[in-house]
C-alpha cells in the first residue's frame, strides 16, 4: 500500500473519531440540566423562525399576485388609453345632428299683467314655428353596417355631402311654402305655384 493511501485512510478515520467525539459532547452536554432550559429556548426560537418564514412565503406570493394583476390591469389601461388616442385622432367630419327641441316657457307676473296683455293676444295670436325636419347623417358605424361591395363605390363624407344636399333643397322647397304670398317675389311666387301643382292627392300634406 502507497503511504500517500495509508496517510488519506488516517486522516478519514480520525475525521470520524473526531465527529464521534463532539457527538457524544453534545449528548451530555443536553443532560446536564444547567443547560437543558437553553436548549429548550433554541428549539422554540426555531419553531417561531420556521413559522415566520412561512409566513414570509405566504406574503411573497401574495405580493406576486398582486404584481401581476397590476400588470394586466396596466396594459389594460393601456389598450383603452390607445383605442381613446385612436378616436380623437379619427374624428369623423360629419356627425349626427341633435334634432332641436323647441320649448314654450310663460312667466306670469300678476293676475293685473295677464288681464293687461289679454286683449293684445286676442289681437295678435301668435303662430307656431314650422319646423322643416331634415335627414339625420349617417354615423360611422351605420357606414360600416353597408356591405363591403356597396362601401368601395361612394365614401362616407361623398354620402353625407349628397344628404346635406337634398336637405338644402327640402328646406329651401319649404321655407318657400310656409312663406307669406305679400312677401313673394315673382320668381318666387311661380316656385310656390310650381310645388302646390306637383303635388298629388298621395302626396298632398306629406313632407318631401
Amino acid at each position: 500500500m502507497a503511504s500517500s493511501d495509508l496517510e488519506d485512510l488516517c486522516s478519514h478515520i480520525n475525521t470520524k473519531i473526531l465527529t464521534i467525539k463532539k457527538t457524544l459532547q453534545l449528548r451530555n452536554m443536553g443532560q446536564e440540566p444547567s443547560l437543558k432550559s437553553v436548549l429548550c429556548k433554541i428549539g422554540h426560537e426555531m419553531f417561531l423562525l420556521n413559522d415566520l418564514l412561512n409566513k414570509m412565503e405566504i406574503e411573497v406570493e401574495h405580493q406576486e399576485k398582486l404584481k401581476n394583476s397590476l400588470k394586466e390591469m396596466q396594459e389594460s389601461f393601456e389598450r383603452d388609453y390607445n383605442e381613446a388616442q385612436h378616436l380623437c385622432e379619427n374624428i369623423p367630419p360629419h356627425l349626427p345632428k341633435a334634432i332641436p327641441k323647441c320649448t314654450v316657457g310663460l312667466i306670469v307676473k300678476s293676475e293685473e299683467q295677464c288681464k293687461a296683455a289679454e286683449p293684445e293676444c286676442v289681437k295678435k295670436p301668435t303662430k307656431e314655428p314650422k319646423f322643416i325636419k331634415e335627414a339625420p347623417l349617417i354615423t360611422a358605424q351605420e357606414f360600416e353596417g353597408v356591405p363591403a361591395y356597396m362601401r368601395g363605390r361612394l365614401t362616407y363624407v361623398q354620402i353625407n355631402g349628397v344628404v346635406q344636399d337634398l336637405n338644402k333643397a327640402v328646406v329651401s322647397k319649404y321655407k318657400i311654402l310656409h312663406q307669406p304670398m305679400k312677401s313673394m317675389s315673382s320668381a318666387v311666387r311661380n316656385l310656390y305655384h310650381r310645388f302646390l301643382e306637383e303635388e298629388t292627392k298621395d302626396t298632398k300634406g306629406i313632407l318631401f
